[in-house]
């Protein structure tokens, strides 16, 4: 067992500042978007009102895939697992009446993440706001969705072209945003372990951080501003340990194989999500035992912003009653609890340390692994990574089919089906709003600077020019986001995994 530092010293095991919540609570994030922009930024409002402290967009699968309300393909989606936005038009109204100068944004978007920030940009200039205020995360974590989640568009390495772009532009333009959100997240839901999650979020990570020096950007220049999104699943102790020894990785990560001089790009920044795999439809009262005890999890291990899922969320979208329940749930671990007043509560415990030790080293076997094959493109290209996944979901499920791993309510404890608590429903009308109204502004906009716009923006993508201003100048002729991506499409093409 290794003797932990203090807190704020490299390698940060016990938290990358002195005094961590001493000084500062982490941000309290809801994850909320659905239908319109209207109804999104009533709820956002709602959370505002109710004590959140940072702002998180989910977005609707059209939107995710590049694919305009109107899109064959987006028929029965618009609107359905997020909010739909197709436009500035949509972007002025989700954050109507909020300051973007005032709060931080986090937005889950990745495939379009260049084209969704661009909007934000947007808007907020509109607000007189100079983007270098801006504060927020753009997840852009192209590469986990090869692997565990599915909402890829252009081949891998045209993908990475857009990511690093962004990185570049960000630096001037928008130098106090997280310009990525590497997730592990995702991976841990499609069934990895604690251990895998890790692992393959940081293979991630180094081939972005290489892409990113390969296109001539100094390591310290971009790395303070790349941030990490994690799960917090069901098995307490496992998880503690795994925030703490994701931090000791990833400071090693940077200045060992990269040569980081600033002790900002060595410290793991990172936000938490209540696992929602682990939530279910069976006694749903219980989810909220759950997420209490997953979020006080990333609260010891040490997390900079929270989200705890909502106790409906196995049954459907959160009703405004459970989504104030949720963030009541971390108010009351921040306000009650007397955990922020010891950075590291669970530091020197010897099975947490042994715990940290042990997960730092199954996870460098796995990355020594990974660089074997090739490294992080190589490993999906050949399925390696998604196979590993796979492997782990199929035993974790099998446990629970024989018995060998209690979920409480589904193969033990059972009751009766009572009748169930209201769901949330949406308006039926939206996906038909939508369509009207990005088929209106394609009657309305000047046309010749749109159709301008997007010819800039194919010869930017056909040449070396970075891409990010030609996105920005289309979304600010009203080029909508399928329109951006598609003439993107048409030079880089589109993705198919191998069967």
């Amino acid at each position: 067992m290794s003797t932990p530092e203090r807190p704020g010293e490299f390698p940060y095991t016990r938290g990358i500042y002195p005094d961590m919540y001493r000084q500062r609570l982490w941000t309290m994030r809801q994850y909320a978007g659905f239908g319109t922009a209207e109804e999104s930024n009533r709820r956002y409002r709602y959370l505002l009102s109710q004590g959140t402290t940072g702002l998180s967009v989910a977005f609707d699968l059209p939107t995710q895939m590049g694919l305009d309300p109107d899109h064959p393909l987006a028929a029965g989606e618009v609107g359905k697992v997020g909010v739909s936005i197709a436009s500035i038009v949509d972007m002025r109204k989700l954050f109507e009446g909020i300051r973007l100068d005032e709060i931080s944004t986090s937005m889950t978007i990745n495939s379009t993440a260049a084209i969704l920030l661009a909007l934000y940009v947007l808007v907020a200039r509109e607000q007189g706001i100079d983007s270098k205020r801006l504060n927020g995360t753009i997840q852009n974590d192209i590469l986990k969705e090869y692997i565990a989640r599915g909402t890829y568009i252009y081949p891998p390495r045209h993908a990475m072209r857009i990511i690093t772009d962004l990185f570049a532009w960000a630096q001037s333009d928008v130098p106090e945003w997280n310009t990525i959100s590497i997730s592990g997240y995702h991976i841990r839901e499609a069934g990895s372990t604690a251990v895998q999650e890790l692992a393959f979020t940081f293979a991630n990570a180094i081939a972005y951080i290489e892409s990113a020096i390969s296109a001539g950007l100094q390591v310290d220049s971009f790395a303070p501003r790349l941030s990490f999104f994690f799960n917090a699943h069901s098995d307490f102790l496992t998880e503690i340990a795994k925030f703490r020894a994701a931090r000791r990785i990833y400071a090693k990560l940077m200045r060992d194989r990269f040569g980081a001089k600033q002790d900002r790009s060595c410290m793991l920044r990172f936000h938490t999500q209540t696992a929602g795999s682990t939530l279910t439809a069976q006694q749903p009262d219980v989810n909220i035992v759950r997420t209490s005890l997953e979020a006080l999890s990333a609260v010891l291990g040490g997390t900079q912003s929270l989200h705890t899922n909502a106790r409906d969320e196995a049954l459907g979208l959160p009703t405004e009653d459970s989504a104030q329940l949720a963030l009541r749930t971390q108010q009351i671990i921040a306000y009650e609890t007397g955990i922020k007043e010891e950075p590291d509560p669970v530091g020197g415990s010897f099975f947490i340390e042994e715990l940290t030790d042990r997960t730092e080293a199954e996870v460098g076997t796995y990355l020594d692994r990974i660089d074997q094959l090739g490294g992080t493109l190589r490993a999906i290209e050949t399925g390696f990574i998604q196979s590993e996944i796979q492997n782990a979901a199929f035993e974790f499920q099998k446990e629970i089919e024989q018995g060998k791993r209690v979920i409480v309510g589904v193969n033990r404890f059972q009751m009766p089906e009572k009748e169930k608590a209201p769901i949330f429903r949406l308006n039926p009308e939206n996906e038909r709003a939508q369509v009207e109204q990005i088929q209106q502004l394609r009657a309305t906009r000047n046309a010749a600077a749109w159709r301008e716009s997007l010819s800039l923006l194919e010869g930017a993508a056909r040449g070396g020019e970075n891409l990010m201003p030609r996105i920005l100048a289309a979304a600010a002729a009203c080029a909508t986001v399928g329109e951006i991506s598609d003439t993107l499409r048409n030079v880089f093409g589109e993705y198919r995994e191998q069967v």
